[in-house]
């Protein structure tokens, strides 16, 4: 016995982004925010790999200030270079790149802080590494959102206009 109704009409994938526009004042601050936090992701990395630091020695070898190794250094040139395609593409994809990897760089700095002084410091991170992370999570969650959230949008705003067609 079946338990459910057949249907033969086809379903239409939902795409979760189509109710978000593209409004291209606030895509200037995506795109700023996303290049200017991988320049200096990049330019970090590139200092710590010129370093030739071993891939996951947790020595104390610093950059700017910052503990790092090999592994933290490529780590840190592939977001930044993450960041940079986000900057060149811009609009949504940009703004949703720059949340996803705020809460990405958060969550690091928390999970970095329980490993600080435990033979899981496999990116040898010190208590200014995870500060370092909280900030960059935080302005980049700045960034993707401004212009998306918030109690008192405008209303020529186009996310208002997105979620409140009617009106």
């Amino acid at each position: 016995m079946a338990t459910h109704a057949v249907h033969g009409r086809s379903r239409r994938r939902i795409r979760f982004d189509e109710h978000l526009p593209v409004d291209h004042r606030l895509n200037l601050v995506y795109r700023i925010g996303a290049g200017l936090m991988g320049l200096g992701l990049i330019a970090f990395g590139i200092f710590g790999i010129v370093h030739n630091i071993g891939f996951f020695d947790t020595g104390g070898d610093e950059v700017w200030s910052l503990n790092t190794n090999g592994a933290l250094s490529w780590l840190s040139v592939a977001v930044g270079l993450l960041l940079l395609v986000g900057m060149v593409i811009g609009g949504n994809f940009a703004s949703t790149l720059n949340m996803t990897l705020g809460v990405l760089f958060v969550v690091s700095g928390f999970l970095n802080m329980a490993l600080l002084e435990t033979d899981y410091n496999f990116l040898a991170f010190e208590i200014q590494n995870c500060m370092l992370s909280f900030v960059i999570g935080i302005l980049l969650l700045v960034f993707g959102m401004y212009g998306r959230v918030g109690s008192a949008l405008p209303h020529d705003n186009p996310y208002w206009r997105a979620r409140h067609p009617e009106e």
